[in-house]
This record gives C-alpha cells, structure tokens and sequence, in this order.
C-alpha cells in the first residue's frame, strides 16, 4: 500500500505545476517525449501537466506499490482478488494455447480452448443454417443479460459493425419491460435465437427478461427451449430451463463479469462478426497483455495511460474525466467503461481493510465526438472545473466513398485538444470584438464571455481503423489501466461489493409493492412512495 507520505509528494507536485504550454515552450521535443506507442497505436499525452519530475515521481511511486510484481501474480494466476479468494485471468481467455498461467493446471486452461473450440463451432453452425429455429434459418439474435453480460458485448458489437455477416444482434438488459418489448416486437420468434447471459442463471433482471421471451418464443414454435442458449456455470438451472447442454458455454470463477467478453460472454459477437473476426478481437488482446507485462513502465501504454489519470484525479483533484472516442461506432464506450472502472475502483476501503487516505476512482463519462461538442464540450472549455477528456481517433475510417467526412472528424479531434490546451486571453477576444465594431464597455462585456482560459489536460490515442484486433488492443488497454490504478491505490478492483445492498433491498420491497408485506420499519420517504406506487 502506497505510503500516505508519497501521496503527499503527488499532491505537492500537482500544487506548483506548470502550464501545458510553458512545457511546450521550453522544450521542443515534448510530444515526442511524452508519448509512447504499440505497433501503429499511438497514446500521446504531452497536453497535460505533466513535466518530466513529476512524471517520474509518479513512476518511483508504481515501483514503491511493486507494480510489477503484482502484474506477475495477476498474469500467473495468483488469488490477486483477495475478498473472494480468486485469481483474475480474464487475460487467459485470450491467451494462446502455448501462453498458460503458470498457477492453472493444463486442464484448465485446456477448458477455455475447449468451450471457445464448442462456441466456434455453434456460431458456425447458427451462421451457416446447419442450426435453424422452428421457422427456418436464424435471423435475429437477443442477448439477454446485464451489467458485465450486456454492456461489454453491446459495445463490441456496435463498434464491428462493419464485420457483420451473421444474424442480427440485439441486446436487452433493463428489467424496464419496455426494453425487451421494443426488440421482440420486430422480430420473428420462429427464427430468434436468445441468449441468456448470467453465471449463476439467478440474476433476477436476467432471468425475469428470459422468462419473457420464452412465453414470446412459445407463441410461434412447440419447444421455445430449443432456440435459447446460455452463458452461464449453473448445467442444474440451465437444464431445468430446458436448455440442453451443448448450448450451454460456461466459464471459470477466475473471470469477472465486467472482464468476460472474452470467453463465452462474447457469443453474441461471434456470432455477428464470425469467429475468425472473434479471433483477431482475441489476439489483439492478447498482444496489448504481452505488451504491459513486457515493456518498461516508462514506454508501457497500459501504465501511462494509468499514471496520467492517477496524476489528475489524486494529484491534481480533478473528479471526474471525460472519454471521448471520434469514432461513432465507440459510441457505447463511455458506457462499457463507467462499469469497468467505476465499478472496479470505486472503493473507500484498501484491500488490507483500512479507509483510503486518497480519492479513489473517478467519474468516467463521455459521448463521441462530434456530437459531445454541441453538448457538453461547453462546460470543458469554460467551466469552472476541470475535466481531464480523453480523446480516441482512427487514421483511416471503413468508409473510403466519405473519407472528406473522416478528414473533418480528426480536424474536429484535434481541434478540440487544441483548443483545450492554448484557450483564447482576454486581449485575442477583445480584438475579436474590435474587429466586429465594438467598443467602450459593450465591447469588455462581450470580450470576457469569449475567453477560453485554456490549460486543460487532455490526451489523444490514435489508432489505425477500428477493426477487431485494434478493438481487443483497446479494451485490454482499459482493463490493464484499470489494475494499474487499483495497485497504486492499494484496492481490490475485482469485487463490486458496492452492487449488493441495493439488490438486496429491492428483493424485500418486492412482496411489499404486491401488498403481501407490511412496510413497517422502512424509512418515512420509503413508506410515502410506496403508499403513492401502490395507488
């Protein structure tokens, strides 16, 4: 655990640190220096504050914590989710086969080559017609699951859209009866294959939406349970279902639900984009792991991307940061990632018990570009706070008829980094103002509304063309950062305690809101909504 002493050091760096432009001015090779690349990825994080002291302080700190050490636990298998005594080795669902944890037995690791093996041969079959519904060839695909079961492959699937050539992909999650409603109702259930994504096969929004579109199937075919699959560990409730067994993809305890698209999480995306496509997702991952636990820190993505955002949100005290992908099929990005790291590092307690002397992880938010600047990019430019952005762009888009459309969205890209960094001074905006015919003290007025204050951290990844190895690169990406933080922190990213008491609670206000229960011993506020929800 980090000493507080060291956080302290962070906090007095962060309290003198110079302006984004003044680094630039004083040294011409900045952006060379402060950016590193993998292949043709590029992280360029030369517009923040960051000057070489304070850079290496950040890293004497990930040295202090042992990251390196902790990386080889985590990579070799060891119980690094201490709460839960697991070890987290979602990295080993896109390993090859001659890239085995050292702490998981041959038959282990020969199991997740075994269901990828069953999971290819399934959506093969699904894609090539040789597996039909009850109405013909499927069609339509609805992935039925939540948080880790929804939103990763949800996400993936948007973002390889154009590598579909398989059945349609949709996704329900929310117990919202709209959502589900609003898929079925455009579908065929003769020729809908559903996909019931949950470990357990007990989580309540999963299961409730499952059983939906089992009696939504049944209206059409005579054996609805022969058109569903599941993703889950549980071959008892699987098979109470009726689901038989050879449409049933399990996955280990060592596997997060917010880290398992990897594995049979993914079928939905296998079964979109074909799984040859899936493989290229898998190998990208894979060789974005082989990067963070081979490269120095100094060069290494994973733990720069990580140590720019510990320096803005415990150093510098910025709350909060903006991801923001000039790619549209990122669009459900931000989303994936609020659930990756805000449920991994949104802790107040250090893995060994005692409360944070630090901030622990931000509020990660954020929409593409360019549809975020005719929203939100307002408040970035001319707050009152400031929001570290995180801006992602491809070189080339998959639309070589509108590349004047691509060309016009890095400019935006760019631009905006830009703007954030150099701002505009009260003199620029006054004679912006001259120049319009004002003066005297309409024109001050107006002057001051159009100063950008600028000095506003940002950093750029840029990547070749979004296809699905350069998507595996940038998930595994997040995932490492996301356990580069929580070391330096001192926390446990792999439990989400934080998820339970509210589950729980719903659970027994259930029978209340049905009238079989009192709500005695439930707060005023509580009592009062329910008496209005009950009518």
């Amino acid at each position: 655990m980090m000493e507080k002493a060291r956080w302290d050091e962070l906090a007095r760096a962060a309290a003198t640190r110079p302006s984004i432009a003044s680094l630039f001015d004083a040294d011409n090779d900045r952006a060379t220096k402060f950016s590193a690349s993998m292949g043709d990825m590029l992280f360029d994080y030369s517009k923040t504050q960051l000057s070489e002291s304070s850079l290496g302080l950040l890293l004497d700190m990930a040295r202090d914590v042992d990251l390196a050490g902790k990386r080889a636990a985590m990579f070799a298998g060891a119980p690094i989710n201490e709460t839960e005594g697991r070890a987290v080795l979602h990295t080993a669902l896109r390993a090859p086969e001659s890239a085995k944890p050292v702490q998981l037995s041959a038959a282990e690791f020969g199991e997740v080559h075994k269901t990828r093996a069953r999971m290819a041969a399934f959506a093969t079959s699904v894609r090539n017609g040789s597996f039909v519904g009850q109405g013909g060839k499927i069609t339509d695909v609805i992935n039925i699951g939540i948080g880790g079961s929804d939103l990763g492959p949800a996400m993936a699937v948007l973002a390889l859209a154009p590598y579909h050539d398989g059945p349609r992909t949709h996704f329900v999650s929310n117990i919202d009866g709209a959502d589900i409603a609003e898929v079925m109702a455009a579908l065929d259930p003769a020729t809908t294959l559903v996909i019931v994504a949950s470990k357990t096969f007990t989580t309540i929004e999963t299961m409730t939406n499952a059983a939906t579109a089992f009696e939504w199937i049944k209206t059409k075919v005579a054996n609805p349970a022969a058109q569903f699959a599941a993703l889950s560990t549980s071959e008892e409730k699987t098979s109470a279902f009726g689901i038989a067994a050879e449409r049933v993809f399990g996955f280990e305890d060592w596997v997060g639900g917010r880290y398992s698209m990897w594995g049979p999480i993914g079928l939905s995306l296998m079964l979109a984009v074909g799984p040859e496509n899936f493989d290229a997702f898998l190998q990208g991952g894979h060789e974005m792991d082989r990067h963070f636990a081979e490269t120095d820190f100094s060069e290494n993505l994973p733990v720069l991307l990580a140590l720019v955002g510990v320096w803005h949100n415990q150093g510098c005290g910025h709350a909060t940061r903006a991801v923001l992908p000039y790619d549209n099929r990122l669009s459900r990005l931000p989303a994936y990632l609020q659930q990756l790291e805000m449920e991994s590092n949104g802790k107040s307690v250090a893995m060994d018990g005692s409360s944070l002397e630090v901030a622990s992880g931000p509020v990660v938010w954020g929409e593409p570009g360019t549809n975020g600047q005719h929203a939100f990019y307002q408040l970035i430019h001319q707050g009152t706070r400031v929001v570290p952005c995180e801006f992602m762009v491809a070189k080339e888009g998959h639309e070589p008829e509108l590349a004047h459309h691509h060309a016009l969205l890095v400019a935006n890209c760019l631009a905006q980094s830009e703007a954030l960094m150099v701002g505009r001074s009260l003199d620029e905006a006054r004679a912006i103002m001259a120049a319009k015919g004002l003066e005297g003290s309409e024109l001050e007025r107006q002057a001051r509304h159009r100063v950008f204050s600028g000095n506003r951290p940002s950093t750029t990844l840029v990547y070749p063309k979004l296809a699905p190895y350069v998507l595996g690169q940038i998930i595994a990406l997040y995932e490492h950062r996301v356990f580069v933080e929580g070391v330096m922190l001192g926390i446990n990213s792999y439990d989400q305690w934080g998820v339970e008491l509210g589950k729980e609670l719903a659970t027994a206000l259930s029978p209340i809101l049905a009238g079989e229960q009192s709500d005695a011993g439930k707060d005023g506020s509580t009592r009062m909504l329910l008496g209005y929800l009950r009518g």
